[in-house]
């Protein structure tokens, strides 16, 4: 294990793309095991280049490094994104029915955490939290809120994102999963 100190900072763009696609396959739902999902953790969507390329035009996300190796990733999807994956439809479209603080959330300046992945070498050293921490810093002066969702099998996640300040908005099911809203104040 490396004492050396880990960086969190804006992507930059597509010299990432490659890094965080093959971070994000090796902690695929679909790719690993039911027992490590539940224990570790795992993410949900497969995103293409192309797909990561766009979002990143849009807004860009923010990666942790250790000796120069991209270790974490934390993409930011903001509304703008919306029609890039129509798997998450339904996210969104429960979005625009959601309040947060007794305000509709549509009110809100809010971005989407399109997904936070953290190699296993990683997790548990602080990596998840530094990545959020920056999206405060990088983002908290234009939008007040950050949302996502999170599946309702994902126990670690869900810890993880609790800690950090995420509040739980609703609980849904779709033809793939159950869900968990949550948004955390930037502000």
């Amino acid at each position: 294990m490396s004492s050396s100190v880990v960086t969190v900072e804006l992507s930059n763009g597509a010299s990432d793309l490659d890094a965080v696609l093959a971070l994000q396959r090796a902690n695929l739902r679909t790719q690993i095991s039911p027992d490590d999902g539940a224990r570790n953790g795992f993410v949900t969507v497969e995103h293409t280049r192309e797909i990561l390329a766009q979002m990143h035009a849009h807004g860009p996300s923010l990666v942790a490094r250790r000796d120069g190796r991209l270790v974490g990733y934390a993409l930011t999807m903001t509304l703008a994104c919306r029609p890039l994956l129509p798997a998450l439809e339904p996210m969104f479209a429960r979005f625009d029915s959601l309040s947060y603080a007794g305000r509709a959330l549509s009110t809100c300046q809010f971005y989407v955490m399109g997904q936070i992945c953290i190699a296993h070498s990683e997790r548990g050293r602080g990596v998840f939290d530094a990545l959020y921490q920056a999206h405060r810093e990088c983002f908290g002066d234009r939008y007040e809120l950050l949302v996502t969702e999170i599946s309702a099998n994902n126990g670690r996640s869900l810890r993880a994102h609790q800690r950090v300040g995420f509040h739980e908005l609703t609980r849904y099911r779709d033809a793939i999963d159950d869900w968990v809203v949550v948004a955390l104040a930037l502000r």
